[in-house]
């Protein structure tokens, strides 16, 4: 079974830097804003906000118990000044932090109570939960008037039959009856769905499984959900991650779970081209889901060990058109292609992350692809992040192009051995212009302190002017034991 850069760069159980490389015992990733799937707006003041993890935070000397940090946007864009920094210790919040239990990890938005707030989904999926070892928590953080306040624990209807209750998570109207519906994973194929919003007891309208085929046990299950409408049915769909369970290799693959009128259908899941991160936004302007998943991982070099199927040195992004069917046809974009910049190299990690949005209001969604493992000038692992534009005929590779590194000029920071600058990507609209602007994260900044990065959308591309850099000190997370700022961010 082939594991995946996220899966040793980007969880926070036990965070170790060894070697240069950011390892951790199991992870999953967040990708874009989705179709039909509203930019985050905890404090309902019309911007658009985003939120970071600090996984491996240490909080009241316990390494490792995690911090999530929500930056509100404005006018300005995010600052480490409008933001709230939550863990198990802040006032309201339920638990109490404890070493490596990774809250906020794993995070996923939506206005789960119905009274015009998003909220936030929030795991520890480490944490141990009375004599049950890693057994997981989810708590519900509540949006309002001043942004993320108390929360409430979802409990786990099901703590004997897996471990790591939410090691994934993601929001949306699968059913479309206009509340927000939660998809919750664990250690096995079965995914847990509470639908018809979720109160601030902690009560669901109601709760449904489903089991797409996906192999169960430790270290398996879902390791990313993401949600988005495919087919423009007004239904949100959900793609699910995992290891196949119809072959003896058992490589990754991405199954596509179409929502209808009584919610996700797992009899109906269709397989797709594999790759952790997934993305949903409609990037030629037809009116359905585009189905974007980043496969980073290189083809094999050990004759002994057979490739994952469809693997690229260097990695690549597949592209899978939606339609009224659900999934169409399928491209692939590397560093190879056409004339998107840079080169494929062994290592680059090209789509350990990525995100879609329209940077530019013409209509087309837009892709931010991270090579987080990209050597820059003889700097190993600095990172880099490529924009590639939509338009009718699908993503522009040939001109239009933007390329950010920290060297690139304007950029803060620079470019330093295992920075891993765009280990996290997120398009979303922070100063409500109607464009779409980037953050980047580079969780192994400064050691693994981590940082965010601001880049904003001047209404026809990214740009560096009113860039900034949000490092974890500022936003009230100990650079103790490496935090990991920047190494996810909510979905």
């Amino acid at each position: 079974m082939h594991k995946h850069l996220r899966l040793a760069l980007a969880t926070a159980s036990a965070a170790a830097l060894t070697g240069g490389l950011l390892t951790f015992s199991a992870a999953t990733a967040t990708a874009a804003d989705s179709v039909h799937h509203p930019v985050a707006d905890f404090n309902d003041d019309g911007y658009g906000d985003v939120a970071y993890a600090a996984g491996n935070a240490t909080v009241g000397g316990k390494k490792g118990a995690g911090q999530i940090v929500a930056l509100y946007g404005s006018a300005s864009g995010v600052t480490s000044t409008n933001r709230t920094t939550v863990s198990q210790n802040t006032s309201g919040v339920p638990g109490s932090a404890e070493t490596g239990d990774t809250f906020g990890w794993i995070s996923a938005y939506g206005d789960f109570n119905g009274d015009g707030f998003d909220d936030l989904a929030v795991s520890a999926s480490l944490e141990d939960v009375g004599g049950d070892t890693d057994g997981g928590t989810v708590v519900i953080l509540w949006g309002s008037s001043s942004g993320l306040s108390g929360g409430t624990t979802l409990a786990d209807p099901a703590p004997s039959s897996h471990d790591r209750w939410g090691k994934s998570l993601a929001a949306g109207d699968f059913d479309g009856d206009g509340t927000e519906d939660l998809a919750v994973g664990a250690t096995t194929s079965t995914i847990h769905v509470f639908k018809d919003g979720i109160s601030k007891s902690g009560t669901a309208g109601g709760r449904y499984t489903i089991k797409p085929p996906i192999v169960s046990g430790d270290g398996t299950g879902p390791f990313n959900l993401t949600a988005g409408d495919v087919n423009d049915d007004q239904r949100t769909d959900l793609i699910v991650d995992g290891f196949e369970a119809d072959s003896e290799e058992g490589w990754n693959a991405n199954y596509y779970v179409p929502g209808t009128a009584s919610g996700l259908s797992a009899s109906s899941a269709q397989k797709l081209k594999p790759g952790i991160v997934t993305g949903i936004g409609d990037v030629n302007g037809d009116g359905f889901g585009d189905i974007v998943t980043g496969e980073e991982w290189d083809p094999s070099n050990d004759p002994d060990e057979p490739s994952v199927p469809e693997s690229a040195t260097g990695g690549k992004a597949h592209i899978i058109y939606g339609s009224a069917d659900g999934p169409a046809g399928a491209t692939a974009v590397t560093q190879n292609t056409g004339n998107v910049p840079g080169s494929s190299e062994r290592g680059d990690f090209f789509g350990n992350d990525l995100s879609l949005g329209d940077i530019n209001g013409d209509g087309f969604q837009d892709l931010v692809v991270a090579a987080a493992g990209e050597n820059l000038n003889g700097v190993v692992n600095a990172g880099a992040v490529t924009v590639l534009y939509g338009s009718a005929s699908g993503l522009n590779t040939a001109s239009g192009y933007q390329y950010f590194a920290q060297s690139t000029a304007g950029v803060p920071g620079s470019d330093e051995k295992d920075d891993y600058f765009g280990s996290e990507v997120k398009l979303t609209d922070v100063t409500d212009d109607g464009k779409a602007d980037l953050t980047v994260g580079a969780m192994g900044e400064n050691g693994g302190n981590g940082s965010v990065v601001y880049l904003p959308s001047n209404g026809t591309k990214i740009t560096t002017t009113g860039s900034r850099s949000i490092a974890p000190s500022s936003v009230g997370v100990s650079t103790d034991a490496s935090p990991l700022f920047g190494g996810n961010a909510a979905n």
